[in-house]
């Protein structure tokens, strides 16, 4: 085990953002539908359960009936250090496109670079580096 994987629940686009999520960070993406888990309290083709494996780990489904998609306030999904500063630029700018800069990728007053976005699925995230010497 890795340590902490979100699990996130889309309002019925779980396949496309989790395929969207692939392209940026890459990895393998496995995706069970409603159907093939024996669920029937959706359509048979929506995510029982997605799981993207590799730089960066999410997990994901399609919110069931009785379950609420996804809202986020008061957090991010925090990728502080994570990859190497080209790398987490170029996930900083992909996550972004189509999505809502809160923040500009930029240096900060102690020397480390972060910025913070909403991707095109409403979820935030905080992207950030310190400078490579």
């Amino acid at each position: 085990m890795t340590g902490l994987i979100p699990y996130l629940l889309f309002p019925g686009n779980a396949a496309e953002a989790l395929g969207h999520y692939r392209d940026v960070f890459g990895g393998d993406l496995q995706l069970v539908d409603y159907a093939s888990a024996g669920r029937h309290d959706g359509p048979g083709d929506a995510i029982a359960h997605g799981q993207l494996s590799g730089p960066v780990e999410l997990a994901g489904a399609d919110a069931g009936a009785d379950d609420d998609a996804v809202q986020m306030s008061g957090m991010f999904l925090s990728l502080l250090g994570t990859a190497d500063a080209l790398t987490l630029t170029d996930w900083y700018d992909r996550l972004a496109a189509d999505g809502r800069v809160m923040d500009a990728l930029q240096k900060r007053p102690w020397g480390d670079f972060d910025g913070t976005l909403v991707d095109r699925y409403g979820i935030r995230w905080l992207i950030g580096f310190h400078p490579e010497d």
